[in-house]
């Protein structure tokens, strides 16, 4: 649920044709594996609530592994009937197989680039010197024979000579870490272990600094409550024992603790939240023994972060009386924000910042679009980038003294092309095209802005072949996500194409509660508010049937994480009007999330029932557990979810399952496929995502009732 700047989209092209019967055939109710209800229950200001699935949440319990694999039996049964899998299964891994690249980076004498050959699990690291052959730098195919064990992340030392690298296994948030001579590529130090929601930062070549929190004792350590983060220093050569702690822990307790070393190595940077919104920041100068940790901002009433420094001259980004952002300075000697002066002032969009080539990236988002300016250190604007269309850009960023930078641009039609930047003249060229087989030229990708429940105007971005014919039949889906500042921008995607080529419909709306549109949109979507995000949804779906893009035969809904929540209370309060629901990895349970692993932390967006009365009464309103009935006609269900999970605990997939399938008096089915050996989503291989998009496509497809398919 925490946002993190590393995400990575696969991409790759399914051609399908789809014949459709003229009536459905009449279905019969599946036999579902007998799942035991125990007399369990809260109460919670005087209101007493049943919670007859709670033994699910027992990650450990040997009747909890035995539902899971009776369950699993019976998905992929399903799934083994419907005709056409595996033949989606084949095309997408022939569709796959091509090289893909990400931007390079410098560190010391060496260029850094990731490459994947097509169908490898894991991308692999390469570097080189100047034009010289690319060398295997790090494989982390050779992680695990399954490919299930992943790379975290990677941070070198300034000057390249050392580098220190996470693992993640089976999906897992928490990491071990490795360290490298980078020359050598031989390890130089103990492997730590149990570190989670890290960056690591290098010292010099001292050390480094990370963050975790205490591994639970006696407890599971994928779903017991983690609520105390902690920044150390990991000096070389030490034991991880002797770590010194930093920051956090019991005399300065948050929930999540960040720390990162500046680019000029002056300063320690610290950032502490007690939630997913609003932050603390603090500094301290490195280059004098024993310097005290400084505050600049102490509450977290707002979201501040150092975006770079120049000797004692800092900036900072912050939404301090500006909503939609501004970079302001201060010195050193004058940090609270009351000697805070613009660099660059907010404006009508979303800002955020990136550095390099001794110059200021601006990135604003224009209707979920991006825009990109340079400026110079006084803000004073040098160049806007020229992009190829409205599409996201992102990733411009360097170090201080590069000259060339690299960005990437996509859109719903266009595949990610990386381009490289020349910063003294502002002009781009392309660097790396991607290598998929895919005509854009075929296909229209179209902005339209909707109203919502209340009045107000929801943009959406709908993608289809050109031609379509809007006679209300074309297999839809409706995606979203509407939470925790995120932003839902264009790009290219291989599930989508599927859709396209069927004569499909993929839409996307960019709902309250994301950031598209800055904090007061993120608000919107929030606690006592959180009811509009849904009734955007909702709308998004009633203007698609109306317009005759589908039906409520054709429609399919699906998101992830809080997406997951989206789909969940979508389809129960309106569950006439989807055919399919694909809730993936979901926070299903509003009453109890909060007390596994940091879910805490989510409270900003969420609110929880120990709030208040009403609080309490309003998570009941629309928690999708809760609000599963007798008597209704649900549409056809895959809940998808991870064994590994320890962000989104699978118990919330779980009950909701259980429940479902206890409640559902219509004839769709109710299915939840569960992934072992996986997490939340980050890392998962290659041969992971291309089955679940398989099993997700055959789903909708089948029951949308479509008997056939040819490629």
């Amino acid at each position: 649920m925490k946002k993190f700047n590393i995400f990575a989209t696969v991409i790759a092209a399914l051609a399908l044709y789809a014949c459709k019967p003229n009536i459905k055939t009449e279905a019969t109710k599946m036999n579902y594996p007998k799942t035991d209800t125990t007399y369990t229950a809260d109460t919670l200001f005087g209101k007493i609530i049943s919670d007859p699935y709670r033994w699910l949440e027992d990650d450990q319990s040997e009747k909890t592994k035995a539902w899971i694999e009776a369950q699993n039996q019976l998905t992929f049964g399903y799934l083994d009937k419907i005709p056409y899998r595996d033949e989606i299964k084949k095309r997408l891994s022939k569709i796959w197989n091509y090289e893909r690249y990400t931007a390079p980076f410098k560190e010391g004498k060496y260029t850094y680039f990731f490459k994947n050959d097509g169908l490898q699990n894991q991308s692999v690291l390469y570097r080189q010197v100047d034009n010289g052959d690319a060398q295997i730098f790090l494989d982390p195919n050779t992680f695990s024979p399954d490919g299930t064990t992943s790379l975290g992340g990677i941070d070198f030392s300034k000057d390249g000579s050392l580098v220190a690298y996470q693992i993640s296994e089976g999906g897992s948030d928490w990491r071990k870490v490795i360290v490298l001579d980078a020359e050598t590529k031989k390890v130089v130090d103990d492997t730590l272990k149990d570190v989670k929601f890290s960056g690591l930062s290098w010292k010099g070549n001292e050390g480094f600094y990370y963050s975790s929190y205490d591994k639970p004792l006696n407890a599971s350590q994928l779903s017991a409550k983690t609520d105390q983060h902690k920044l150390f220093f990991h000096k070389l050569g030490a034991k991880q024992s002797e770590d010194a702690l930093i920051f956090g822990g019991s005399k300065t307790p948050r929930r999540y603790v960040g720390g990162g070393v500046s680019e000029d190595e002056q300063y320690l940077i610290i950032t502490a939240a007690t939630s997913t919104n609003g932050n603390e920041l603090y500094i301290q100068e490195l280059k004098t023994k024993n310097a005290p940790i400084q505050p600049i901002v102490k509450n977290f009433d707002n979201n501040n972060n150092i975006a770079h420094t120049e000797g004692s001259i800092v900036f900072i980004l912050s939404d301090l009386n500006a909503p939609n952002m501004r970079l302001v300075k201060t010195d050193i000697k004058h940090l609270t924000p009351e000697h805070w002066v613009d660099v660059i002032p907010e404006t009508t969009m979303p800002l955020s910042i990136s550095t390099g080539g001794g110059k200021l990236f601006a990135s604003y988002l224009k209707d979920a679009t991006s825009q990109m300016l340079q400026y110079n250190l006084n803000g004073k604007l040098e160049h806007e980038i020229t992009l190829p269309g409205k599409g996201t850009a992102e990733g411009i960023s360097g170090k201080w003294e590069e000259t060339k930078l690299y960005y990437s641009y996509t859109s719903y039609i266009s595949p990610s092309t990386i381009y490289s930047y020349d910063v003294a003249t502002g002009q781009s060229a392309v660097y790396k095209k991607s290598g998929i087989q895919f005509d854009p030229s075929g296909y229209e990708s179209n902005q339209i802005f909707y109203t919502s429940k209340d009045g107000t105007k929801i943009p959406m971005i709908i993608t289809h072949k050109k031609g379509l014919k809007l006679d209300g039949n074309n297999p839809t889906i409706l995606y979203g996500y509407g939470g925790f500042d995120v932003s839902l921008t264009p790009a290219f995607s291989t599930a989508m194409v599927a859709w396209l080529e069927v004569g499909g419909v993929y839409a996307v709306p960019n709902l309250r509660g994301g950031g598209e549109y800055g904090k007061a949109w993120h608000d919107a979507g929030t606690k006592m508010q959180k009811q509009n995000v849904f009734d955007d949804f909702i709308a998004a779906a009633e203007w698609l049937i109306k317009e005759k893009y589908t039906s409520s035969s054709t429609l399919a809904i699906s998101g992830g994480s809080n997406g997951g929540l989206l789909v969940g209370a979508c389809m129960t309060q309106r569950p006439e009007l989807f055919k399919v629901a694909l809730p993936a990895v979901g926070v299903l349970d509003m009453l109890r999330y909060h007390k596994f692993t940091a879910g805490a932390g989510w409270a900003y967006d969420y609110g929880t029932a120990d709030d208040s009365l009403e609080m309490l009464n309003y998570l009941l309103s629309y928690s999708p557990y809760h609000n599963l009935h007798k008597g209704k006609n649900y549409p056809a269900t895959m809940v998808t979810t991870g064994d590994h999970d320890d962000r989104v605990v699978p118990a919330h997939s779980f009950k909701f399952a259980a429940r479902l399938q206890a409640n559902n008096d219509g004839p769709n089915p109710t299915l939840i496929r569960i992934e072992t050996k996986a997490g939340h989503g980050a890392g998962k291989p290659t041969t992971m995502v291309i089955a679940e998009y398989a099993d997700k496509f055959a789903f909708a497809l089948y029951n949308m009732g479509i008997t056939k398919i040819k490629f």
